[in-house]
């Protein structure tokens, strides 16, 4: 039985998201530091993209989660598949 080898991530695609990630949550920290506005309205925005970021990671992560689990489930089956198979004799009476 040959067991797929799941597709492994780069140094430089990992280091490439993280920057990007970076990038993209200290735009929306300066357009908010900077925009003219009351400190209450200043805080809830703040406040409103550090929920979205962790709901973000909250989400990657079960989807994450969910797509080991059904390929362990699939290795599983598959090794029951083949069990089934090498035991099996049709010229057995």
């Amino acid at each position: 039985m040959t067991t797929p080898v799941p597709p492994r991530t780069t140094a430089a695609f990992f280091l490439q998201s993280a920057l990007s990630f970076a990038v993209a949550l200290g735009g929306v920290a300066a357009g908010i530091a900077y925009l003219p506005v009351d400190g209450w309205m200043r805080a809830f925005l703040a406040v409103g993209v550090l929920y979205t970021v962790t709901s973000a990671f909250t989400l990657a992560k079960c989807i994450r989660d969910r797509q080991e689990t059904e390929s362990v489930v699939q290795r599983v089956d598959q090794a029951r598949l083949d069990r089934i198979l090498t035991e099996h004799d049709p010229f057995r009476a």
